[in-house]
């Protein structure tokens, strides 16, 4: 039996402090990845960190002001690690499964309580006092982990078609050093050439005042970053525009376009997606230029060689910004990059092998699309 009861009954906030100084790891807490360390530079280490909070494993921790996009999570990681002293840190008792408790604050409804009751006219904030008041859907332990166990064989099923998919990249990626080489060393010793002689030109996107929800229907949008950041277009990463009279089409994203994140973290900056398909009146933004290659060289050729491994140093050593900010690649500097150039017939044999890869990721990311239906809708069912 499903019972609404005040969150604040099964939950405590912990907050232990680093007061020794120990050497302890420090962690974040992201939307995407949970507990992880990958937020923090070497320097961090010789920090003071006495007035960090301490995690013990089975607790969870989140960031006040980010918990409204998905920053929280139950540490699983390590026997203690330590956070910004920002962060609530809480647990609960031993009536409350875990990941029970996870999956209701990460929940639509959980979402909503989020979005509804944190404070903050510019940023959202979450006390712990608020987060207490939450109603939450009790029921017996037993029923929790039944419960749990359910979505787990559903995210199994979503992580293997994630790992399908990475196998069929590894696949191009593979197949391609062994028709082409190196792009390096060019062991085979196609011809090089500036990146700015393989292109008529390249188009700015432009920047707009929107909002930062996905857009409605086919309304007019601006890709966000992320839509081109992984090497694949995803056109669902997008913002709304406030105003549809401001759509303009010369930044309109089209089919065969060739997009290039100019701007991003210093790994990320530079990478590339192709457009095989796209919903209409998607605009680029000013973070993405457009590509428009020459009879020199294939677009689906261009967008494998600079997202390539062993390419990769090439372009981020084109970038200009610190290592702990924003790296930018300007229009002068990528068109210095010198690249290999065969002849336009030995490109294009890459394109069948695409087209087929393409088609199997296609059915691939469907079923996987599928799982994350079910999940949604059963998570709907225990929750709301």
């Amino acid at each position: 039996m499903k019972k609404i009861e005040r969150l604040g009954e099964y939950i405590s906030e912990y907050s232990v402090r680093n007061k020794d100084n120990e050497d302890i790891q420090v962690y974040s807490v992201t939307n995407t990845n949970g507990f992880c360390t990958e937020y923090f530079d070497k320097d961090v280490a010789s920090k003071d960190q006495t007035n960090y909070k301490i995690v013990p494993k089975g607790y969870f921790a989140y960031n006040p002001s980010r918990i409204n996009v998905g920053s929280i999570d139950c540490q699983s990681v390590e026997d203690r690690v330590i956070v910004s002293p920002l962060y609530v840190v809480f647990k609960a008792d031993e009536r409350v499964d875990n990941n029970y408790l996870l999956h209701y604050l990460k929940s639509d409804i959980g979402k909503t309580y989020i979005n509804e009751l944190a404070s903050g006219s510019v940023r959202a904030n979450l006390k712990f006092s608020i987060l207490q008041e939450f109603p939450f859907h009790m029921i017996p332990i037993e029923e929790q982990k039944e419960k749990m166990a359910v979505i787990a064989k559903i995210d199994e099923s979503i992580a293997c078609c994630d790992s399908i998919i990475e196998k069929l990249d590894l696949a191009v990626k593979s197949r391609f050093i062994e028709m082409f080489g190196d792009p390096v060393s060019n062991p085979k010793g196609w011809d090089k050439y500036p990146i700015k002689d393989c292109l008529i030109r390249i188009e700015n996107g432009k920047s707009f005042v929107c909002s930062n929800q996905e857009r409605e229907g086919d309304s007019p949008a601006i890709l966000k970053l992320s839509a081109a950041t992984y090497g694949e277009y995803l056109p669902e990463e997008n913002k709304a525009l406030l105003d549809d009279d401001l759509f303009n089409s010369e930044v309109e994203v089209r089919e065969g376009d060739l997009l290039f994140t100019r701007k991003n973290t210093p790994d990320l900056v530079g990478m590339a997606a192709y457009v095989y398909k796209t919903p209409p009146k998607l605009m680029m933004p000013d973070l993405i230029f457009r590509l428009v290659p020459n009879e020199r060289i294939n677009p689906i050729f261009l967008w494998q060689l600079i997202n390539c491994r062993e390419f990769r140093p090439i372009i981020r050593r084109a970038a200009s910004g610190s290592a702990q900010s924003m790296s930018n690649i300007s229009k002068e500097r990528l068109g210095k990059i010198q690249i290999i150039c065969p002849p336009i017939s030995e490109q294009e044999r890459l394109l069948p092998l695409m087209k087929q890869i393409d088609k199997s990721k296609l059915a691939v990311q469907e079923m996987k699309n599928k799982m994350e239906i079910l999940k949604a809708s059963v998570m709907q069912k225990y929750f709301c």
